[in-house]
C-alpha cells in the first residue's frame, strides 16, 4: 500500500483549524483567570491572570459543582449507555429481522426527528410531575435513553457490517435471537457503538433546555443548572462565572483524552474490510 506524505499546506491548515477550535477553551481559561472589571476594559485581556485559584474556588463553593458533576455523570453515563444498548437492539431489527409494517415503523421513527423537542416539553412535564419525579435524576434520564438518530445510526452500520448471510448461518446453527445479538451483532456494531456513545455523552452532559426546567439549583442539578445560580446580583461577576464554565468543560476533555483514541481506533477497525 503505497503511503501518502501531508504537504506543508495541509499542517498549515490543520494548525489554524486547531487553533481556531481551541480559542474558546483558552479565553474562557484566561477570562476565568481575570476580574470582572477587567473583562469589562477595552481592549480585553488575552494574558492568564493570578485570580484563577480564587475564582474557581468561589465557582466550586457558591456553584455546588461538586453535587451537580456527580449528578452529570450519573446523568451522562445513563442516557449513553441506554441509548446505545436501546438503539443497537432497534437498529438490528430494522436492519436483519424481517417483520410486519418495519417499513412504516422506520418511517414513523425518522419522522419523530423532524418534530422539535420544545412541542413535547408540556405533556412531558405534565407527566415527569404526576410521577412525582420533578427534581429527580430520572426525569431527566429516561425521556434520553431512546435517540432516533441512534437508531439510524446502528442501523445504517449494520447493514454493512453485519451481512446477512452470516445471521442466517447463525440461525441455521440453532442460535437464538438473543444468541445471535450477544455474538454476532455487539462486536460488528462496536466501533459505530463507541462513536454513538461518546456522542450521546457529550450531548447529555451540555443539556440544558429539559435539566433546567425540571430540576432546581438546590435539589439535583446538573452542571448547567448550577451554573445558572452563579454570578447573580446587581453586579454579575462574569470571571466566576467563566469559572464555573471551566470547570464544567474539564470533564468531558478527560473523556476525550481518555477514550478519544480507542474511538477513533474502533471507526478505522470498523472500516476496513478483510
Amino acid at each position: 500500500m503505497r503511503t501518502v506524505r501531508a504537504g506543508w499546506g495541509t499542517y498549515t491548515l490543520l494548525g489554524l483549524f486547531t487553533v481556531v477550535s481551541l480559542f474558546p477553551l483558552l479565553w474562557t481559561a484566561v477570562a476565568a483567570s481575570r476580574t470582572s472589571t477587567r473583562l469589562a476594559s477595552a481592549p480585553p485581556p488575552f494574558r492568564f491572570g493570578q485570580n484563577l485559584p480564587r475564582n474557581l474556588g468561589i465557582a466550586w463553593s457558591e456553584g455546588g459543582l461538586g453535587v451537580a458533576l456527580a449528578n452529570t455523570t450519573v446523568v451522562a453515563g445513563a442516557v449513553a449507555a441506554g441509548t446505545v444498548l436501546f438503539s443497537t437492539l432497534a437498529g438490528f431489527a430494522f436492519a436483519r429481522l424481517r417483520f410486519r409494517f418495519r417499513g412504516a415503523l422506520l418511517l414513523l421513527v425518522g419522522t419523530t426527528m423532524l418534530i422539535p423537542p420544545q412541542l413535547g416539553v408540556v405533556p412531558l412535564y405534565l407527566l415527569i410531575a404526576r410521577l412525582r419525579w420533578t427534581d429527580e435524576l430520572q426525569a431527566v434520564v429516561l425521556p434520553s435513553l431512546v435517540s432516533a438518530f441512534g437508531v439510524f445510526f446502528m442501523r445504517q452500520h449494520l447493514l454493512r457490517a453485519l451481512p446477512a448471510e452470516l445471521v442466517e448461518a447463525a440461525r441455521v446453527d440453532g442460535a437464538g435471537t438473543l444468541r445471535v445479538v450477544w455474538h454476532l451483532v455487539f462486536p460488528a456494531a462496536r466501533p459505530a457503538m463507541a462513536v454513538l456513545g461518546m456522542l450521546s455523552f457529550v450531548a447529555a452532559w451540555n443539556d440544558f433546555f429539559w435539566p433546567v426546567l425540571v430540576l432546581t439549583q438546590t435539589g439535583n442539578p446538573t452542571v448547567q443548572v448550577a451554573l445558572t445560580g452563579l454570578g447573580r446580583g446587581h453586579v454579575p461577576d462574569t470571571s466566576v462565572v467563566m469559572a464555573g464554565a471551566l470547570l464544567g468543560t474539564l470533564p468531558l476533555l478527560v473523556v476525550l483524552a481518555l477514550f478519544g483514541r480507542h474511538i477513533v481506533g474502533g471507526v478505522m477497525r470498523g472500516a476496513v474490510k478483510g
